[in-house]
């Protein structure tokens, strides 16, 4: 008996793997039995019910699906870059995305129907395949369409938190949605729904909010970029409303807020209670809300990269929270699985495959990536069923928002860019999302709103006033962002400035004066508005340890505001170490990264409108304190998050 036990235990060793490898081949030589077939009749004469809308969508899915083959699959789960994907690779690879990373554009200031005619002719190379399937063109739209010369740039996120305004977000969203169409694009890389912990992360200012429950709110940003789910519709489906929106990809999946020290792609330390009642809440808004893809982070989560994290990215957003989009992986992700980066590719495709992942950004190692995928699928490690569940999803992504009925850009959608209600939209945005810190020394009169007709002259000063660049922040034009005044169109804040005033009021502009030019000129001025901050930045090059407001920002806020009445504007992507100089300063104020409508920092400033913004993130005094979060135990704030002084509009 133990004899016969035994034989039986080592049969059952020697045949599992053998029966494995049998149906994995068997799945194989099936998915190469369709492209033998060439589709058969029903292609040949246009018959296919994939290509029918009239067809319930996952009949089109499931038709669809069985006519490919192992390339055409592995083809769909590839995203490659845009100055990559000619006709001849789209056709060749069969490729099912293309992308525009942080920059990448046609050429410098291209116009819309530049943009159009490229999206167009990688779209001919797609349809061109056996089975016409369109490729997804997807772009970073994080703050308004940032990479393409004069779109309309909103605040960043952490301003937009402060606006505590959901209906506004949302209505900002379907505002990017039309500018992003206007170039034919359909799939944006937003919303970023981080809540980020830790001012000293260089991502921070593409979260809305520290606090969970406020960038819950924040996600109606999503039913702006695809439209609102009709009341009949199916919550929790991937849902686009039409051409006039878009795609959205909910990011970065997850606790890319909460890694130690803030430090951009690192880990994040949480107990499975702390990282659901912190990190996941806004991905379960984002999912009823019908949200297209989540991208993955490029960060660890107690110390298992979440590229390769299977528990999360299949066992729970998968199939506990029932997601039915597509997982795209971040820039490279799958390359950043191992040390140094891209040292065993074979492994790194393994792991983020088997991990979930549908679809791949991988630039420009496309060839790489699919010869290797080939590889492991044909070798059985990984399983065609894996395969077809993502491929499953990227198509009916495709399927639901209308792409392969409408694959090419509307022309009529041109107009759109820069459109005068997106501009008016940005502005009200501005204006909201302005923090009142400080307004008028101890026994002193508020300084704010300042009087628009002055006896002397305005003194306007500090790097950041006559800077679009700067206050425009990263992602614009370029990946880190650029100053200066050369980049795209808009309205400075100094600009701004001067159109506020009477006609008659005198606006001097000192980029950094003196203690001399003050002492001379001080019975020239009435007040003085220093407008400095940070330097443009993005992801890992934003990461900073100390948080101080960069040279030659305080020696300009000394200088000022210690010799006339003066109100700060503070522009950055988080908030910076103010305790030395708040003794000194009438008035501080926090724009954040307003955009390119200066203007709306002027119209809250001298009193068209009132200040109403209230801090979405705890205003620190110190760095030795970070991380600190409402609702932690040990809270000492400068200013707590929520603060936020208010002020009445001036009667005309």
């Amino acid at each position: 008996m133990g004899v016969k036990k035994s034989r039986s235990r080592s049969w059952a060793r020697v045949a599992a793997p053998l029966i494995l490898w049998w149906c994995c081949a068997c799945a194989v030589a099936a998915a190469a039995m369709a492209a033998a077939g060439g589709g058969g009749d029903e292609h040949r004469y246009g018959g296919a019910k994939y290509k029918d809308p009239s067809q319930p969508l996952n009949t089109r899915i499931d038709d669809l699906l069985r006519w490919m083959t192992l390339a055409e699959k592995i083809g769909q789960m590839s995203q490659i870059e845009r100055e990559n994907a000619t006709a001849d690779v789209m056709r060749h690879y069969f490729i099912g995305s293309v992308l525009s990373g942080g920059g990448s554009a046609p050429s410098p200031n291209a116009a819309p129907a530049e943009w159009v005619r490229m999206v167009n002719e990688i779209q001919r190379g797609a349809l061109s395949t056996r089975l016409g399937i369109p490729m997804l063109y997807g772009i970073d739209a994080v703050h308004g369409h940032g990479n393409v010369y004069k779109a309309t740039i909103f605040p960043h996120n952490v301003g937009l938190g402060c606006t505590r305004d959901p209906e506004l977000v949302q209505k900002i969203g379907a505002a990017v949605a039309l500018e992003v169409r206007a170039t034919g694009i359909p799939y944006v890389f937003a919303p970023c729904i981080a809540v980020c912990r830790d001012p000293r992360w260089g991502r921070c200012y593409e979260s809305f909010s520290e606090d969970p429950k406020l960038v819950q709110q924040m996600t109606a940003i999503i039913s702006g970029f695809q439209g609102e789910i009709p009341a009949n519709g199916r919550l929790g489906a991937p849902f686009v409303s039409g051409q006039h929106n878009v795609a959205a990809c909910a990011k970065h999946y997850v606790g890319d807020g909460g890694t130690i020290n803030g430090i951009n792609e690192n880990n994040t330390i949480a107990t499975f209670h702390e990282l659901l009642s912190i990190h996941m809440p806004p991905y379960y808004n984002a999912i009823i809300r019908g949200v297209s893809t989540i991208m993955v982070s490029f960060s660890s989560l107690n110390g298992v990269k979440m590229h390769a994290n299977r528990p999360f990215i299949t066992d729970f957003l998968k199939t506990k929270l029932r997601f039915r989009g597509f997982v795209i992986s971040d820039y490279e992700g799958i390359d950043r699985l191992t040390t140094p980066q891209h040292a065993d590719y074979v492994l790194s495709v393994k792991l983020g495959i088997l991990a979930g992942i549908d679809m791949v950004m991988i630039p420009y190692t496309y060839t790489e990536f699919i010869d290797d995928l080939t590889l492991l699928v044909q070798n059985c490690t990984i399983p065609m069923s894996r395969i077809d569940d993502a491929v499953r999803r990227i198509l009916r992504v495709k399927f639901t928002m209308g792409l392969f009925e409408n694959p090419y850009a509307d022309p009529s959608l041109a107009g759109e860019l820069r459109k005068q209600e997106h501009r008016d939209l940005a502005r009200e945005a501005v204006r909201k999302s302005l923090v009142l810190l400080k307004n008028g020394k101890p026994g002193d009169k508020p300084l704010l709103p300042l009087p628009k007709k002055a006896h002397g002259s305005i003194l306007v000063a500090g790097s950041h006033a006559d800077d679009l660049g700067s206050q425009c922040g990263g992602w614009t034009i370029t990946w880190q962002g650029l100053t200066g005044n050369n980049l795209t169109a808009g309205t400075t804040i100094l600009d701004g400035i001067k159109r506020a005033v009477d006609p008659a009021t005198d606006v001097v502009y000192a980029k950094d004066p003196d203690a001399g030019y003050l002492q001379q000129n001080r019975a020239r001025f009435d007040y003085g508005v220093v407008v400095v901050g940070e330097p443009p930045y993005a992801e890992t090059f934003g990461d900073n340890l100390n948080l101080t407001i960069p040279a030659p920002g305080p020696g300009v806020i000394r200088t000022v505001c210690g010799s006339i009445r003066c109100v700060v504007v503070l522009v950055s992507g988080r908030p910076l170490v103010v305790e030395p100089y708040l003794g000194a300063v009438d008035a501080l104020v926090a724009a954040w990264l307003p955009g390119t409508e200066g203007q709306g920092v002027a119209d809250v400033l001298f009193g068209d409108y009132g200040f109403t913004g209230k801090l979405s993130r705890t205003w620190f005094r110190s760095v030795e304190q970070l991380p600190m979060n409402v609702g932690d135990a040990h809270y000492d704030p400068m200013f707590p998050f929520g603060f936020g002084l208010e002020t009445q509009p001036l009667k005309a």
